[in-house]
């Protein structure tokens, strides 16, 4: 439909003159007043009709300031359209601004709590009946994005006087590039290549660039697949593969970036410390000078940080500066070579001294993965973009680029960086210019010795120079000393500086999606940066506490096996949402693979293990109790995760490979379907049966919904998410289903027809007893009997369950709510509002089912002396929750009187299985003859050996067919008298004109045929009264009726009668196919 607004604010008809063989029409109608045609606005809606082809001249008397229309006959069909003139402002309007239809536009898509944000209308606004609801004509007539330009316009204010946003070369780029060479490339580069060599040197950096390559191909591809927040690596797993992953390793991530702080802190210290050792100025001793330096360090980390993200960031620029001229200044030093260097094993660069290096000695126990742990540190800087992701301008570009160029670069420089060490520096070296040789070369073999030095005394131990003895060897080799000095303070304090950043950047995010609800308190941000400073302060404590270890090669190990941990679940995030094939997976970023990504993770979890197994096993098992915990928390989120796609695929193939498979008796399970109105309106049905169907069968909640209005289908919906949250929260494992139907009758036909999907499809129709009936109206009775042949009629069980104090508790729902405000005690009582059913057995009509809401029933003191219900109502109540709790020692009395195919004696099986039901004992009770109970006995014991079910006691019934007492059918026949037809005693065209408008009524004959079967439902109620009034559960094989043949009336006489004044009691009946079987 479209909506027409002339610019001049006057809303006058227009339309297209034709004949009455038209075929297109528009006709705005004037708003608030009546149109030419009579009819009135119906605020944005408008009428559209059709209009022939060869009509198209604007009708005579429209005025310059109407809208006027000219033809143009196409060329292809002569159908006629609206010419583009320049001299009609009308048509140079944008597309879509003449009705409430939306175009594609961004601000749909946002995530976003902007006042002015543009809301796309909803189906209801353009699909409803016009006199439905009227929309107020209050769009814009030729400015439809005006609130979707103040959004925009908001945002970018925001930007310019608020937040700082980077972009990716100075968020990621140089924020990477700072944290990968960090503190391994000035101090440990060069012992690295003494203890492994330049071959496996280079092997090792190259492993680590293989570990980082692939994450970072997969941190991309996760990145671009939609806009990323604030979070890092927690938010790209958690918003992948859900909270359980999410949460525990990002906890397990902050806290490795806080250690990471005092990692690179150490190193800075260690270089300190060896200067005030060289100029004899120690404070006590190394380690405790080591921890002095690192502490005073962490404190003005801290300050800068706190400061905020724009310093932090000026900060980086200037240490990148320092490193960049610090490396260059390495290279440059390697190519001069003085003597007065050689005594301490620089020589520059020398093939003698390159095949000495390339390799291995490892020396002190070191192997080449202990070595590796101690380097990989060094490449974990690769999420240090990522991490402040909610501070980048644009996350989804900057870092794939940032972060892929940083790996290539500083994976260049390391490499160059170790072959030019092992090729111009000996790995021990005197430092004495004595050293030199004078004699023959008999005894040295050493390259220095082609050099003219012999170093072997170095071999007892003592030297303090070369590769292997002086981590400051790279201060020696380069041009200008004092800057590779800084170049290692800009290294070590950038390094820091990031992972100080990154790890409260991480925490808050965490924390603010409230996975571990104590850690909430460190979500809050202050300033314009949102900067949260309390997680500052618990990484500074954090990182102080690893500072004071003091030992590098001791901290790198433990922050190893962090780090890996979180690659390999980034790897395995990308794999898993591959494999799950989402329609949401489409990262804009292609040059990823799911084989590769699987590889990456497996690559990481191995090199875990090689690193330091126990460590990686410790690692492992803080990841499994964090996922187990959340896990068992529950987090009220939804993001969504590839988690639950492959859930929802796994589901999908099993569903499908079902109905490929025939079924088999052995397989068989009660799926129920239960006729319970609002889920909470019946508890003591849905426990009963939640009991036999948890982890078993399926159950669904069906509810038919009825009633004078028009259906409300999208208040339907609503409902049906709410009570299905209601089902989770109380662990019913069911599903809620209603539908909208003329009467109960065809909503339940709807459900039996369609409930389930393929071999997940009920067999078994589950309600409760109509206590009430008489007291209601007959067809309510003939709609209820009528359902039960439906059942039938499609191959289904029956199982009705009756209880003497009812079923329904919604109608004590405005009770309970009008005292709410007087009793406190009242606030923990909640019921749902009446809803006719089924199963109604309250005796008031409500007056309340206009109103379709219902809270979720809470029960927490039903025997409070402040509820003031009435006796019946507190007795209702405490029997709503019989079958919620754990059933005392007592007895299931089966009374399987005929064979349905086993039903009847399978439900009291089921419920023996489970915990709440274990106390009790099944006993079975048989009909029989007198001169043969034994052999009936045997035989029925024998059968339910070969079902192998447990039984306590066989009871035969000999007298079933002994005469009711008469009272007791007297009492009968009081029940049906009001329902007979009586047709003796008219005509008979009057007695079938009553039938045929009142067919539950009983005749006569109908009477005399099945009067042997009337007497027996008197009998059986007079026997389960002497031999089950103190069993916990009765279960007896429901009567059937024959279709066409027992009126409504007689066939509701009969189960009440059957049923009337006992212990609960299931009334079964299966659908006389087998469900039990004795062979294997």
């Amino acid at each position: 439909m479209s909506d027409q607004s002339p610019p001049s604010g006057q809303k006058s008809a227009l339309r297209l003159s034709g004949s009455s063989q038209s075929r297109f029409q528009v006709e705005t109608v004037t708003e608030g007043a009546r149109s030419s045609a009579g009819e009135e606005s119906k605020g944005r809606f408008r009428v559209v009709n059709f209009l022939s082809p060869t009509d198209g001249a604007a009708e005579p008397g429209v005025d310059g300031d109407s809208r006027s229309e000219a033809s143009l006959h196409s060329s292809t069909g002569g159908l006629s359209h609206f010419s583009d003139t320049h001299s009609n402002t009308y048509y140079l309007r944008t597309f879509g601004h003449n009705t409430i239809d939306a175009v594609p536009n961004i601000d749909f898509y946002r995530q976003t709590e902007a006042p002015l944000k543009l809301i796309r209308p909803s189906l209801s606004e353009l699909h409803d009946e016009l006199d439905k609801e009227a929309f107020d004509d209050g769009f814009p007539s030729g400015e439809e994005l005006t609130a979707a330009e103040a959004v925009t316009q908001k945002d970018a204010s925001d930007t310019k006087g608020g937040t700082v946003k980077f972009g990716w070369i100075k968020g990621v780029l140089i924020r990477c590039m700072l944290n990968i060479w960090g503190v391994m490339l000035f101090i440990r580069m060069s012992w690295i290549v003494g203890q492994a060599g330049i071959a496996l040197s280079c092997a090792i950096v190259l492993m680590a660039i293989v570990v980082t390559s692939i994450t970072g191909l997969s941190t991309s591809a996760i990145a671009t697949n939609g806009f990323v927040r604030g979070g890092g690596a927690y938010y790209l797993i958690s918003r992948s593969l859900g909270p359980e992953f999410g949460g525990s390793i990002g906890l397990i991530f902050a806290f490795a970036n806080a250690v990471a702080v005092a990692m690179y802190v150490v190193g800075f210290a260690e270089t300190v410390v060896e200067l005030l050792d060289s100029i004899d100025a120690l404070m006590t001793d190394e380690i405790n000078d080591i921890r002095i330096v690192g502490t005073l360090t962490v404190i003005l980390l801290l300050g800068i940080s706190v400061a905020g993200m724009e310093w932090e960031a000026k900060a980086q620029i200037v240490l990148l500066v320092i490193l960049l001229a610090a490396i260059v200044n390495y290279f440059i030093g390697s190519f001069i070579s003085l003597e007065s260097k050689e005594p301490k094993g620089f020589f520059g660069y020398n093939a003698a001294i390159m095949i000495e290096n390339i390799g291995p000695d490892f020396r002190d126990e070191e192997t080449f993965f202990s070595v590796f742990a101690i380097f990989f540190p060094a490449a974990t800087g690769i999420l240090a973009g990522a991490n402040i992701s909610g501070d980048l301008a644009d996350p989804q570009s900057a870092i794939p680029k940032g972060t892929l160029l940083a790996i290539l670069i500083t994976g260049v420089v390391y490499i160059a960086v170790a072959i030019s060490n092992g090729s111009c520096i000996v790995r021990d070296a005197t430092g004495d210019d004595n050293d030199t040789i004078i004699g023959p070369l008999e005894n040295c073999t050493d390259a220095a010795c082609t050099l003219g030095y012999d170093f072997s005394i170095c071999k007892e131990g003592g030297c303090k120079y070369g590769l292997q003895n002086d981590f400051q060897v790279m201060s020696l080799v380069s041009g200008f000393g004092p800057l590779i000095t800084a170049g290692i303070f800009s290294a070590t304090l950038s390094s820091a500086l990031a992972s100080l950043v990154s790890a409260p950047k991480v925490f808050q995010a965490l924390c603010r999606d409230n996975i571990y609800p104590g850690l909430h308190v460190f979500a809050k941000g202050y300033g314009k940066n949102n900067e949260p400073l309390r997680a500052y302060v618990l990484t500074f404590f954090i990182g102080l506490a690893f500072v004071l270890i003091a030992e590098l090669n001791v901290i790198a190990p433990i922050i190893s096996n962090f780090f890996l941990a979180s690659y390999a679940l980034i790897n395995f995030s990308v794999f898993h949402a591959s494999l799950a094939n989402s329609p949401g997976w489409r990262p804009s970023f292609k040059y990823y693979n799911k084989w590769v990504s699987l590889s990456g993770a497996v690559l990481c979890c191995v090199v875990m293990f090689v690193i330091n197994w126990w460590a990686a096993l410790f690692t492992n098992v803080i990841v499994l109790a964090l996922y187990i915990y959340v896990s068992y928390k529950k987090p009220d989120v939804n993001w969504g995760s590839s988690t639950q796609a492959l859930m929802y695929n796994q589901a999908l193939s099993h569903c499908l490979h079902l109905t490929g498979v025939e079924d088999h008796i052995k397989n068989f399970r009660p799926q129920c379907l239960i006729m319970s109105g609002y889920p909470d309106s019946r508890p003591a049905l849905l426990y009963l049966v939640h009991a036999f169907t948890k982890n078993l069968g399926l159950m669904i909640c069906g509810h038919v919904r009825t009633g004078y209005r028009r259906p409300n289908h999208k208040e339907m919906m609503n409902e049906q998410v709410r009570y299905q949250r209601w089902l989770l929260k109380t662990q019913i494992k069911a599903f809620y289903t209603p539908v909208f139907a003329e009467d109960l009758r065809q909503g339940a036909q709807y459900l039996l027809q369609t409930a389930g999907l393929g071999r997940l499809k009920p067999n078994t129709l589950v309600f409760g007893f109509k206590n009430n009936w008489r007291d209601g109206e007959m067809k309510d009775v003939e709609t209820y009997i009528n359902t039960i042949h439906d059942a039938f009629d499609l191959q289904y069980g029956v199982v009705l369950l009756r209880l003497k104090e009812g079923l329904d508790i919604s109608h004590i729902q405005d009770e309970v709510l009008s005292m709410q405000e007087k009793t406190p005690g009242m606030k923990d009582l909640l019921v749902s509002i009446n809803i006719k059913d089924f199963d109604s057995d309250s005796s008031k009509e409500s007056s309340k089912t206009t109103s379709c809401q219902s809270s979720p029933l809470i029960f927490r003191d039903t025997k409070s002396p402040s509820t003031k219900l009435s006796p019946a109502d507190e007795r209702l109540l405490t029997a709503s929750q019989q079958f919620k709790k754990k059933q005392s020692k007592g007895t299931i009395d089966v009374w399987w009187l005929f064979d349905d195919g086993g039903l009847t004696l399978l439900i009291p099986y089921l419920l023996t299985n489970k915990k709440k039901w274990r106390d009790c004992k099944i006993r079975v009770f048989i009909g029989g003859k007198i001169n043969r109970m034994d052999r009936d006995r045997r035989a029925i014991a024998a059968l339910l050996s070969k079902f192998r079910i447990d039984f306590s006691d066989i009871t035969v019934l000999g007298d079933i067919n002994i005469k009711p007492k008469k009272h007791n059918k007297e009492m009968f026949q009081e029940m049906i008298e009001p329902y007979k037809l009586r047709e003796d005693d008219m005509e008979q065209e009057d007695a079938e004109r009553l039938k045929t408008q009142e067919p539950w009524r009983i005749t006569d004959n109908e009477l005399e045929l099945y009067r042997a079967k009337s007497n027996r439902q008197i009998r059986l109620n007079e026997l389960l009264k002497e031999h089950s009034s103190a069993a916990n559960l009765i279960v007896i094989t429901m009567p059937l009726a024959r279709k066409g043949t027992v009126s409504s009336a007689l066939y509701m006489s009969w189960l009440d009668t059957l049923s009337n004044n006992l212990p609960p009691i299931l009334l079964v009946r299966g659908n006389h196919q087998s469900v039990l079987t004795f062979y294997s």
